[in-house]
């Protein structure tokens, strides 16, 4: 008898458990719910942002990339009075590796296919230099590689590293 008893009070005492925490729970489920929602609206918006503007920097990095790397500005900021073209062809060529290693991170916030052409964009650039030194003796002055580069470039319909550049300007105007 003992026992019906214990038991009958244990079981009247967890259903009396049960029905607090289902009415605390619906009193303050409400308060719950509001406040999650709230710290929603807040977090959403500040990650939004803070990706926005590493999306744009990255593009901006893109742009000056892609203008360092442009012969016509990289020969002409590389060139020294009196350098021989090997001697010019490897610090080009290092100097672009250089840029695009230390930009590779910048994949993360640009759209692959733009990505795609940079990286192409740059692959070409060296593969142009390293093209135009072969007709040139090793020893023969750093602006003959300068004056090949830059006529290779002149003989071009349209501008690679300005047709990259408007591709990146596109992309930019996608996240608006």
């Amino acid at each position: 008898m003992d026992l019906s008893k214990l038991l009958l009070n244990s079981a009247s005492l967890a259903l009396g458990g049960i029905m607090i925490v289902i009415v605390a729970y619906y009193m303050i489920r409400n308060d719950i719910m509001s406040f999650l929602s709230e710290r929603k609206k807040i977090a959403i918006p500040e990650n939004k942002a803070t990706l926005l503007q590493l999306r744009l920097q990255a593009h901006e990095r893109m742009i000056v990339f892609v203008d360092r790397i442009n012969p016509s500005n990289l020969l002409l900021r590389l060139h020294q009075q009196g350098i021989e073209v090997s001697v010019l062809q490897v610090i080009a060529v290092n100097e672009i590796k250089t840029e695009f290693q230390h930009n590779i991170a910048q994949q993360l916030y640009v759209e692959a296919t733009t990505w795609k052409v940079i990286s192409k964009l740059k692959d070409d650039t060296i593969a142009m230099i390293n093209g135009a030194v072969k007709n040139l003796a090793t020893d023969a002055p750093g602006i003959e590689l300068s004056k090949k580069v830059l006529h290779r470039m002149s003989e071009m319909e349209e501008n690679p590293y300005e047709l990259t550049i408007g591709l990146i300007k596109q992309d930019i105007h996608k996240l608006f």
